[in-house]
Protein backbone atom coordinates (compact mmCIF):
# COMPACT_ATOMS: atom_id res chain seq x y z
CA UNK A 1 0.00 0.00 0.00
CA UNK A 2 1.35 3.24 -0.81
CA UNK A 3 0.55 6.10 1.65
CA UNK A 4 0.11 9.73 0.31
CA UNK A 5 -0.18 12.87 2.52
CA UNK A 6 -1.93 15.55 0.21
CA UNK A 7 -2.51 18.10 2.57
CA UNK A 8 1.01 19.98 2.07
CA UNK A 9 3.52 20.51 -0.07
CA UNK A 10 5.80 18.03 -0.33
CA UNK A 11 8.59 18.02 2.06
CA UNK A 12 10.15 14.97 1.01
CA UNK A 13 8.57 12.69 -2.08
CA UNK A 14 9.92 9.03 -2.73
CA UNK A 15 8.39 7.26 -6.02
CA UNK A 16 9.29 4.04 -7.49
CA UNK A 17 12.34 3.56 -5.19
CA UNK A 18 13.78 0.19 -4.80
CA UNK A 19 17.23 -0.42 -3.27
CA UNK A 20 19.32 -3.74 -2.75
CA UNK A 21 22.38 -3.79 -0.38
CA UNK A 22 24.91 -6.44 -0.47
CA UNK A 23 26.82 -8.67 -3.36
CA UNK A 24 26.02 -11.76 -5.79
CA UNK A 25 24.25 -14.75 -3.33
CA UNK A 26 23.90 -12.07 0.00
CA UNK A 27 22.15 -9.24 -1.98
CA UNK A 28 18.74 -8.06 -0.07
CA UNK A 29 16.36 -5.96 -1.62
CA UNK A 30 15.86 -3.93 1.30
CA UNK A 31 13.01 -1.28 -0.07
CA UNK A 32 10.37 -2.45 -2.71
CA UNK A 33 8.23 0.30 -4.56
CA UNK A 34 8.19 2.61 -1.97
CA UNK A 35 6.03 5.80 -3.19
CA UNK A 36 5.76 8.25 -0.09
CA UNK A 37 4.87 11.79 0.66
CA UNK A 38 5.40 13.67 3.41
CA UNK A 39 4.51 17.18 4.08
CA UNK A 40 6.06 19.76 4.99
CA UNK A 41 5.69 20.58 8.69
CA UNK A 42 4.45 16.85 9.07
CA UNK A 43 5.93 14.83 11.92
CA UNK A 44 5.95 11.60 10.65
CA UNK A 45 6.70 8.03 12.50
CA UNK A 46 7.94 5.63 10.87
CA UNK A 47 7.07 1.48 12.52
CA UNK A 48 7.74 -1.92 11.67
CA UNK A 49 9.50 -4.94 12.88
CA UNK A 50 13.55 -5.30 12.78
CA UNK A 51 14.23 -5.01 8.89
CA UNK A 52 11.55 -3.78 7.69
CA UNK A 53 13.55 -1.31 6.13
CA UNK A 54 12.42 1.71 8.10
CA UNK A 55 15.81 2.64 8.97
CA UNK A 56 16.88 2.35 5.55
CA UNK A 57 13.75 4.11 3.89
CA UNK A 58 14.94 6.85 6.48
CA UNK A 59 18.80 7.23 4.91
CA UNK A 60 17.31 6.97 1.56
CA UNK A 61 14.83 9.94 2.48
CA UNK A 62 18.03 11.58 3.94
CA UNK A 63 20.23 11.20 1.06
CA UNK A 64 22.43 9.39 2.73
CA UNK A 65 21.93 5.87 0.46
CA UNK A 66 21.23 6.26 -3.01
CA UNK A 67 17.80 3.74 -4.62
CA UNK A 68 18.68 1.76 -7.50
CA UNK A 69 15.39 3.03 -9.26
CA UNK A 70 12.82 5.71 -8.65
CA UNK A 71 13.14 9.52 -7.45
CA UNK A 72 13.91 10.97 -4.58
CA UNK A 73 12.93 14.68 -3.62
CA UNK A 74 13.50 16.67 -1.12
CA UNK A 75 12.77 20.58 -0.51
CA UNK A 76 11.58 20.60 -4.35
CA UNK A 77 15.34 19.51 -4.80
CA UNK A 78 15.98 15.61 -7.22
CA UNK A 79 18.60 14.27 -5.73
CA UNK A 80 19.51 11.96 -8.75
CA UNK A 81 20.70 15.49 -10.37
CA UNK A 82 23.18 15.93 -7.58
CA UNK A 83 26.92 14.53 -7.33
CA UNK A 84 28.13 13.66 -3.78
CA UNK A 85 29.68 16.66 -3.27
CA UNK A 86 26.76 18.55 -4.29
CA UNK A 87 24.50 16.29 -2.05
CA UNK A 88 26.61 16.91 0.99
CA UNK A 89 26.33 20.62 0.54
CA UNK A 90 22.44 20.36 0.29
CA UNK A 91 22.16 17.84 3.57
CA UNK A 92 24.24 20.17 5.75
CA UNK A 93 21.98 23.18 4.35
CA UNK A 94 18.29 21.45 4.17
CA UNK A 95 18.43 18.10 6.89
CA UNK A 96 19.56 17.83 10.40
CA UNK A 97 20.19 14.32 11.40
CA UNK A 98 20.10 12.24 14.85
CA UNK A 99 21.34 8.75 15.17
CA UNK A 100 21.01 6.55 18.01
CA UNK A 101 24.67 6.48 18.34
CA UNK A 102 25.18 9.94 18.24
CA UNK A 103 28.12 10.25 16.09
CA UNK A 104 30.10 12.69 18.13
CA UNK A 105 34.06 13.58 17.10
CA UNK A 106 35.37 12.28 20.01
CA UNK A 107 38.77 15.07 19.92
CA UNK A 108 35.67 18.25 19.48
CA UNK A 109 34.04 19.74 22.87
CA UNK A 110 30.75 20.14 22.23
CA UNK A 111 30.93 23.38 21.44
CA UNK A 112 33.07 22.78 18.45
CA UNK A 113 30.75 19.60 17.76
CA UNK A 114 27.88 21.77 17.20
CA UNK A 115 30.09 24.34 15.61
CA UNK A 116 30.98 22.26 12.71
CA UNK A 117 27.74 22.02 10.06
CA UNK A 118 27.61 25.66 10.70
CA UNK A 119 31.43 26.13 9.80
CA UNK A 120 30.94 24.12 6.71
CA UNK A 121 27.95 26.16 5.51
CA UNK A 122 30.15 29.28 5.93
CA UNK A 123 28.84 30.76 8.67
CA UNK A 124 30.75 33.51 10.39
CA UNK A 125 29.00 33.04 13.94
CA UNK A 126 29.10 29.53 14.09
CA UNK A 127 30.58 29.21 17.51
CA UNK A 128 27.53 32.00 18.75
CA UNK A 129 24.77 30.31 17.33
CA UNK A 130 26.39 26.89 18.96
CA UNK A 131 26.19 28.37 22.13
CA UNK A 132 22.91 29.26 21.94
CA UNK A 133 21.75 25.70 20.65
CA UNK A 134 23.20 24.40 23.30
CA UNK A 135 21.54 26.75 25.79
CA UNK A 136 18.43 25.77 24.66
CA UNK A 137 19.00 22.03 25.21
CA UNK A 138 20.04 22.58 28.21
CA UNK A 139 23.87 22.00 28.02
CA UNK A 140 24.99 25.80 28.42
CA UNK A 141 27.84 24.86 31.41
CA UNK A 142 28.88 21.81 29.04
CA UNK A 143 30.26 23.52 25.91
CA UNK A 144 33.86 22.74 26.92
CA UNK A 145 33.26 19.01 27.87
CA UNK A 146 34.07 16.32 25.18
CA UNK A 147 32.12 13.32 24.69
CA UNK A 148 34.05 11.02 26.65
CA UNK A 149 32.84 13.33 29.72
CA UNK A 150 29.29 13.65 29.15
CA UNK A 151 26.47 10.94 29.71
CA UNK A 152 25.06 9.12 26.90
CA UNK A 153 21.46 11.49 27.30
CA UNK A 154 23.89 14.51 27.20
CA UNK A 155 25.43 13.21 24.38
CA UNK A 156 22.49 13.22 22.43
CA UNK A 157 21.62 16.71 23.70
CA UNK A 158 24.83 18.12 21.67
CA UNK A 159 23.82 15.80 18.91
CA UNK A 160 20.47 16.93 18.53
CA UNK A 161 21.78 20.65 18.99
CA UNK A 162 23.82 20.30 15.96
CA UNK A 163 21.29 18.84 13.95
CA UNK A 164 19.28 22.03 14.70
CA UNK A 165 22.07 24.96 14.75
CA UNK A 166 21.59 25.05 10.95
CA UNK A 167 18.17 25.61 10.93
CA UNK A 168 17.40 22.82 8.65
CA UNK A 169 13.83 22.44 6.81
CA UNK A 170 13.65 18.77 7.70
CA UNK A 171 14.77 16.54 11.17
CA UNK A 172 15.15 13.22 10.56
CA UNK A 173 15.76 11.12 13.64
CA UNK A 174 16.89 6.98 13.67
CA UNK A 175 15.97 5.44 17.25
CA UNK A 176 16.99 8.37 18.98
CA UNK A 177 16.36 7.33 22.40
CA UNK A 178 17.56 3.51 21.52
CA UNK A 179 20.71 4.16 23.73
CA UNK A 180 19.30 5.54 26.71
CA UNK A 181 17.55 4.87 29.85
CA UNK A 182 13.88 5.61 30.10
CA UNK A 183 13.54 8.91 31.31
CA UNK A 184 16.89 10.44 29.76
CA UNK A 185 14.87 9.61 26.53
CA UNK A 186 11.85 11.09 27.35
CA UNK A 187 13.45 14.62 27.51
CA UNK A 188 15.27 14.29 24.55
CA UNK A 189 12.07 13.65 22.61
CA UNK A 190 10.66 16.52 24.32
CA UNK A 191 13.26 18.01 23.27
CA UNK A 192 13.21 17.03 19.40
CA UNK A 193 9.78 17.41 19.57
CA UNK A 194 9.88 21.02 20.64
CA UNK A 195 12.56 21.72 18.31
CA UNK A 196 10.06 20.62 15.24
CA UNK A 197 6.68 22.47 16.56
CA UNK A 198 8.82 25.44 17.84
CA UNK A 199 10.60 25.65 14.12
CA UNK A 200 8.26 24.23 11.96
CA UNK A 201 10.42 21.36 10.81
CA UNK A 202 9.41 18.55 8.89
CA UNK A 203 9.98 15.25 11.00
CA UNK A 204 10.82 12.07 10.39
CA UNK A 205 11.09 9.70 12.70
CA UNK A 206 12.27 5.64 13.38
CA UNK A 207 11.23 4.28 15.96
CA UNK A 208 9.90 0.64 18.07
CA UNK A 209 8.26 3.16 20.29
CA UNK A 210 4.38 2.73 19.48
CA UNK A 211 3.32 5.35 21.95
CA UNK A 212 5.94 7.64 20.58
CA UNK A 213 4.94 7.07 17.08
CA UNK A 214 1.52 8.24 18.01
CA UNK A 215 2.97 11.62 19.07
CA UNK A 216 3.15 12.13 15.21
CA UNK A 217 1.11 13.67 12.99
CA UNK A 218 1.02 10.24 10.97
CA UNK A 219 2.32 6.80 11.70
CA UNK A 220 3.77 4.88 8.22
CA UNK A 221 3.96 1.26 8.72
CA UNK A 222 6.80 -1.06 6.42
CA UNK A 223 7.23 -5.05 6.44
CA UNK A 224 9.13 -6.49 4.34
CA UNK A 225 10.31 -3.57 2.18
CA UNK A 226 7.55 -2.49 1.64
CA UNK A 227 4.58 0.79 3.02
CA UNK A 228 2.07 -1.74 4.56
CA UNK A 229 -0.30 0.93 6.27
CA UNK A 230 -0.18 4.55 7.60
CA UNK A 231 -2.86 6.70 9.78
CA UNK A 232 -2.96 10.07 10.53
CA UNK A 233 -3.26 10.86 14.45
CA UNK A 234 -6.45 12.18 15.50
Amino acid sequence: MNETSVTAPAAIRLCGVNLSLGRGAARVHILKDIDLHIGAGEAVGLVGPSGSGKSTLLMVAAGLERPDTGAVQVAGQDLRALDEDALARFRGKKIGIVFQSFHLIPTMTALENVAVPLELAGATDAFERAAAELASVGLRDRVDHYPAELSGGEQQRVALARALAPHPAILVADEPTGNLDEATGREIIALLFAGHEKRGTTLVLVTHDAALARRCDRVVRLRSGRIEAGERIA
